[in-house]
C-alpha cells in the first residue's frame, strides 16, 4: 500500500501546482485583434474578457462590421488564452490529460 500513499502525495503536489498556475493565468493579460488592429479585446489567461478598445475612426463603419470585428477580436483573444492555459497546465501535468479539467 506504500504505492498508494506515494501516488496520493504526487496528486496533492500536482493539485497545488495547478492551483498556482490558475492564479498566474488569472493575472495574465492576452490581447486579440481584428479589423487590422482597429479592435482589440483583452482577456486574462482563463479567457475572461477584461476590456475592449476600438479605434474611433473605425466607429464610422457600419454597425454590422463593428459587431463582427468585436466578436472576432474576442474570439482571437480567447483562443490565445486557451492555448496559453493548455501550455501552462501541460507543464504541470506533463501532458497527462485529466478528464473534465480543461
Amino acid at each position: 500500500m506504500a504505492g498508494v500513499g506515494k501516488l496520493l502525495k504526487q496528486a496533492q503536489k500536482m493539485q497545488k501546482a495547478m492551483e498556482a498556475v490558475q492564479a498566474e493565468l488569472e493575472n495574465l493579460t492576452i490581447e486579440g485583434t481584428a479589423a487590422g488592429g482597429a479592435v482589440t479585446a483583452t482577456v486574462n489567461g482563463q479567457g475572461t474578457l477584461k476590456g475592449i478598445k476600438i479605434d474611433p475612426e473605425f466607429l464610422k463603419e457600419d454597425v454590422e462590421s463593428i459587431e463582427t470585428s468585436i466578436l472576432a477580436a474576442v474570439e482571437n483573444a480567447v483562443v490565445k488564452a486557451k492555448a496559453q492555459s493548455q501550455e501552462e497546465m501541460n507543464k504541470v501535468t506533463g501532458g497527462f490529460s485529466i478528464p473534465g479539467l480543461f
